[in-house]
């Protein structure tokens, strides 16, 4: 089968989408933005609501969302310290893309079991 090469403008457009996809894409990421989408949490509220992630797997995907401007961390001047996490603003515009991805996967979730 003979590769159909795509326009200039059509590849950077591939470019973009599969970097953002890699940047979100993994187990976690996704159900973090869907779960700080309610509001503010501090990070045990956060493993409970996320069943079967462990703390290290937590901690190392909020700090790839903070480092890629997703989620918000502070620290609040407290003894002991109080840390919660949020979504930005750019984490906040992913929510109805987020939403309808996952609709869409619980829709066809019987399909897509008969798959494998």
């Amino acid at each position: 089968m003979m590769a159909v090469l795509m326009p200039e403008h059509d590849a950077e457009r591939c470019r973009v989408i599969r970097d953002a996809f890699a940047r979100i894409g993994d187990k976690w990421s996704l159900l973090v933005i869907v779960t700080l989408s309610h509001g503010p949490l501090r990070f045990t509220a956060l493993k409970v609501g996320l069943e079967g992630i462990s703390q290290r797997m937590l901690t190392l995907t909020l700090r790839k969302l903070e480092a890629d401007g997703l989620v918000r961390r502070t620290v609040y001047a407290e003894v002991p310290p109080r840390v919660e996490y949020e979504l930005t603003d750019a984490g906040r515009s992913l929510i109805p893309p987020v939403t309808a991805l996952a609709d869409w996967a619980v829709a066809h979730h019987a399909a897509l079991e008969g798959v494998h």
